[in-house]
Order: C-alpha cells, then sequence, then structure tokens
C-alpha cells in the first residue's frame, strides 16, 4: 500500500506535533464541552498568538545552533516602552508601538553582536542581556510597577476581531509567519541560515560571512519578542515587570515540538506552528485540571532536554 505523497513530505515530528493536538483536543473535551466549540478555539488560537509570534523569531536562532535566553525581558521591554512611549505627547500614540519593536531590535542587534563578532556563547551572552535589559527597566521604573496605559490601537490589535471575527493577534501573526516563510524558503538568506546550522565553518569557507546572517536572527528574534510585549501590553491594558518570564520555556519547547533540531540545520515553520498550538492546548488542559506552575515548567523542561539528546545523538551518529 503506497503512502499518500503530500504526507511523504511532512516531517514525521510534524505530524506527530499534529497528532498530538488532535489527541488533545479529544482530551479537553472530555473535561469541557465546550472546548472544542468555536468561539474557545479562536479564544485559544488568540492566546497562541502571543507565544507564536515569539517562537517564530526564536525559531531563526535556533536553527543557526543558537539559543536567544533574553527573551523574557525583550518581550517586558517592548510592553514597557510601548506603552510608556504612548504618553509622549500628541505622537505618542503613534510612536508607541514602533518604540516597542525598535526596543526589541535594538536588544537583538547587541545579541547578535556578542554571539557572531565577539563569539562569546549565545547561552552566556543573551542570558546576560536578559540581566542587563532587567536593571535597565528596573531604573526606568524606579523598582515600581509601570503606572502606563496601553494606547488604544495596542489594545485593538491584541484583542479586536476587525475581519470575518479572527482575532486581530491572529492576524498580526500570520504576517509574521508569511515573512519568516518566505525568508526561509524563497531568499538567499534563508538557504544561509539552514547551512550555517548545519556547519558554519564550511559556509565562511564558501565564501559567505555568517556573521551578518546571525546578526539578522538575533535582531529578527528581538523584534518578534518586543512584538509579544507590545500584543500583551494591548491584551492586559498595560505592562508590567517580568511579563515576558512565563513564555522563554514554552517558546523553546514550541519550536522543538514543532521538529527543529535544537542543536541547528534543520525545521520548518510548520512545525513551529504546530509547536505552539500543542504547547497552548496543552498550558490550557492543565490549567483546567489545575497543575500547578511549577508542575508545568517540569514538563517544559522535560521535553527540550528530551529533544536535546535524541538530536545530538543524531548528529554524533552522522
Amino acid at each position: 500500500m503506497s503512502r499518500i505523497p503530500f504526507l511523504q513530505r511532512i516531517d514525521p515530528a510534524v505530524l506527530a506535533a499534529f497528532g498530538c493536538i488532535i489527541a488533545l483536543l479529544v482530551v479537553g473535551s472530555l473535561y469541557s464541552a465546550n472546548f472544542l466549540s468555536p468561539d474557545y478555539l479562536l479564544q485559544q488560537l488568540q492566546v497562541a498568538s502571543f507565544l507564536g509570534v515569539i517562537a517564530s523569531g526564536l525559531m531563526l536562532v535556533i536553527l543557526l545552533g543558537q539559543i536567544d535566553l533574553s527573551i523574557p525581558w525583550v518581550v517586558s521591554i517592548g510592553g514597557m516602552m510601548s506603552t510608556a512611549a504612548g504618553d509622549w505627547g500628541h505622537f505618542g500614540p503613534l510612536l508607541a508601538i514602533p518604540t516597542g519593536i525598535a526596543c526589541g531590535i535594538g536588544v537583538g542587534l547587541v545579541n547578535g553582536f556578542g554571539v557572531a563578532y565577539l563569539r562569546v556563547p549565545s547561552m552566556i551572552f543573551t542570558l546576560s542581556t536578559n540581566v542587563l535589559v532587567q536593571g535597565l527597566m528596573i531604573v526606568h521604573t524606579s523598582g515600581a510597577a509601570p503606572q502606563d496605559q496601553a494606547t488604544p490601537a495596542m489594545h485593538l490589535i491584541a484583542t479586536g476581531r476587525s475581519f470575518f471575527g479572527v482575532p486581530n493577534a491572529l492576524w498580526v501573526w500570520a504576517v509574521v509567519a508569511l515573512f519568516i516563510i518566505i525568508l526561509l524558503n524563497k531568499t538567499v538568506t534563508g538557504r544561509r541560515i539552514y547551512a550555517i546550522g548545519n556547519r558554519e565553518t564550511a559556509v565562511y569557507l564558501s565564501g559567505v560571512n555568517p556573521r551578518r546572517v546571525i546578526l539578522f536572527c538575533f535582531a529578527i528574534s528581538g523584534a518578534c519578542a518586543a512584538l509579544s510585549g507590545v500584543l500583551l501590553a494591548g491584551y492586559s491594558t498595560h505592562a508590567y515587570q517580568a511579563m515576558g518570564d512565563p513564555y522563554l520555556l514554552p517558546a523553546i519547547a514550541a519550536v522543538v515540538l514543532g521538529g527543529t533540531r535544537i542543536l541547528g540545520g534543520r525545521g520548518t515553520f510548520l512545525g513551529t506552528v504546530a509547536g505552539v498550538i500543542l504547547i497552548t492546548l496543552l498550558q490550557s488542559i492543565l490549567s483546567v485540571i489545575q497543575v500547578p506552575d511549577a508542575g508545568r515548567q517540569i514538563i517544559y523542561g522535560v521535553v527540550i532536554i528530551s529533544m536535546l539528546l535524541l538530536y545530538g545523538r543524531e548528529r554524533a551518529e552522522q
């Protein structure tokens, strides 16, 4: 019996992720009759959009064989600086969202410079950057909770449903997804990202400067994390310190669950989408059955360690 050609072209990890999604939907429906209702599913996709935007940028960094641990406070700086910019006089509301994203790009460029040009391991450098940004935001707010409010535009894109009843946050994720898909599949830069993840030395010897690609990917990761912070601030109508802390492990888990090799060089954006939805549904079910936050972090950690062991063994055997 021959296989379906379409399924043959899909990574088995992606198929497994979608299979787990179906299983979670079935399990969720057993706990709540409304779990499969269109309104509830759209609400879950809206929540998934915040994680999805972060995971979209993080995927590029992981494809390089790097990691970005500055995400928690890049999310926070995006939310906190966008709400702060909203109070900058008459043009404040127009500058709010661009300011938040620009701050994320700035942090991403610092990360990229440290990893690509200073050759500091990404885990160490981005973790240090995360602490640095945390300190800057504490100074910015004098250690108190931010008092700034989200602008109407931020609230609209995070909570509104302007087109066909679909949450605007989902449209934002779709635009980011389209950019990442085109980048990875239709551009020379995309091919270089995969090549660097497989063997950076070979890329350098072929005459390509991998440093620029690494710098670019970290900048995109920072922009996506900050954009998610803008969405989260709009969703809750205000920013708050450590608002990005709950998103680091879920974002990494979503990327690797979707089949992206955590050591770089392999992965598809479809898998990342599946991983984001899977993590969101898992979080929803864990909330329904009242699993504490510590238990969720343990689950994410086990997933990441398992994938690291799996992909590490694959690379060693090659």
